[in-house]
């Protein structure tokens, strides 16, 4: 399960990772863009994660399709 949980990123690595605001991100995920797990939360925000593999599969792919 720990090897599980390392595959999964949250908005902020994301967004680091993909030199872009948080609020991109999270725009990208409710549009569809990207593809993340939704999590409980009780705060204001939204809490999600996302796989590596899926990561990978944007940062594959070519810029036209972002």
């Amino acid at each position: 399960m720990a090897n599980e949980e390392a595959d999964l990123l949250t908005v902020g690595e994301v967004a680091k990772q993909l030199r872009v605001d948080d609020t991109t991100v999270r725009r990208w995920i409710k549009s569809g863009v990207l593809e993340a797990i939704s999590l409980p939360h009780s705060g204001i925000r939204q809490a999600y994660r996302i796989r590596r593999s899926t990561l990978e599969t944007l940062l594959a792919a070519p810029p036209s399709s972002i």
